[in-house]
């Protein structure tokens, strides 16, 4: 083996060394990894159709029938089959959402990071006034002037959720940008764009890796949030947020119908989170590889 070809074995394994000490990071690996494969596989698991409506089903409470391993809600559906689809949704809401904020997020921390100077300038200026508002309170204005679906809700989180990566891409470049790599670069004639993308770019990966991590879960959270408040994901269509509106008005009699797709919520952020933590911390260099 030579040289070139053992020398990104041995950083793989440093970082997989580093990752794996991280034992929240392994538990966060798994319930993302186990929640990804039952939402790809949502059509082979689920028991039943999920939006076939039986009145006379109402309110089985959850192991007492085998049909209805979770029970079902109050249009008679089949909860496991809902949670199993919502589950499917929201993920994907949550993907989406993390593909538009990094790429989005990247463009422009890279643009003022490595052009600098009135560009600079004015593209911190507005991050810095996007930033002012509350995620939440963009999220509702928005929602509310645009047809709410699958697309268009991961376009609108995506959207407002960029900026914290452009500050990290930003800061990133920054210090890249003056490396010796650059420098070489510049004296072969490549330009701005090959420069940008193809040298300073790729050694960004680490920490956008990590905030694409973060990202993800915050966007489930988002995605939750406004299908609760009722801009999100409409019925018949199920997702984890608007499975929780239609069983605020039973907490008191049926609890099991808000308390699932909490739990799945819940799992689904600490998963992602602990996930990000663990990558943050294998994929930072300054950090001892001795146990």
């Amino acid at each position: 083996m030579s040289a070139a070809s053992a020398a990104p074995e041995g950083q793989a394994g440093r970082i997989w060394k580093r990752f794996r000490r991280h034992r929240l990071a392994l538990a966060g690996g798994f319930v993302v990894a186990l929640l990804l494969a039952s939402a790809l596989f949502a059509p082979f698991l689920s028991p039943q159709d999920p939006t076939l409506l039986d009145t006379a089903l109402r309110f089985r409470p959850p192991f007492a029938d085998w049909r209805f391993p979770l029970g079902t809600d109050e249009l008679g559906r089949d909860t496991l089959s809902r949670l199993l689809f919502g589950g499917r949704v929201s993920l994907t809401v949550g993907l989406v959402a993390m593909i538009t904020t990094v790429m989005t997020g990247a463009l422009i921390g890279i643009t003022a990071g490595f052009i600098g100077g009135i560009v600079d300038t004015l593209l911190m200026r507005f991050v810095d006034t996007m930033l002012c508002f509350p995620q939440v309170f963009l999220l509702l204005v928005v929602a509310a002037f645009v047809p709410p679906t699958l697309l268009s809700i991961s376009l609108v989180i995506g959207l407002t959720s960029w900026m914290e990566v452009s500050r990290i891409v930003r800061a990133e470049i920054l210090h890249l940008k003056e490396q010796d790599f650059v420098a070489a670069a510049r004296a072969l004639g490549a330009s701005r764009a090959r420069i940008m993308f193809r040298e300073l770019l790729p050694n960004a990966a680490a920490p956008i890796l990590v905030a694409a991590t973060l990202k993800v879960a915050s966007a489930v959270l988002m995605e939750s949030y406004i299908s609760y408040l009722g801009y999100g994901v409409q019925p018949p269509l199920a997702s984890w947020g608007n499975m929780l509106t239609n069983a605020q008005g039973y907490f008191d009699t049926v609890p099991w119908l808000a308390i699932l797709p909490g739990v799945a919520i819940t799992l689904t952020v600490v998963g992602f989170n602990f996930l990000g933590d663990g990558l943050r911390d294998a994929l930072d260099p300054r950090l001892r590889m001795d146990p």
